[in-house]
């Protein structure tokens, strides 16, 4: 290394920012991982940015409420479900 390098104000951490993104530890079960990981690896893009426009794909999904056939139908299936058990 040369002696001119001058690290005495140098911080640990990531070397560059990213804007308008936020970096945090979450836990995913290790299928669903290995899943996007393999998508990735066929596409030529990076898993983290398949699971946040996956996210994002979602989150803008418009949300319908539960109409009663639906929670009937729901209802039912758990009925059956537990009563199995």
């Amino acid at each position: 290394m040369k002696k001119e390098y001058d690290f005495s104000a140098a911080k640990r951490g990531s070397v560059i920012q990213q804007p308008g993104k936020t970096r945090i530890t979450m836990y995913l079960d290790n299928d669903v991982l290995e899943d996007f990981r393999e998508r990735a690896d066929s596409s030529g893009s990076g898993y983290q940015t398949m699971i946040n426009e996956a996210l994002r794909e979602y989150l803008h999904k418009k949300q319908e409420p539960v109409s009663e056939t639906t929670l009937r139908k729901v209802v039912r299936e758990e009925l059956e479900r537990v009563a199995l058990h």
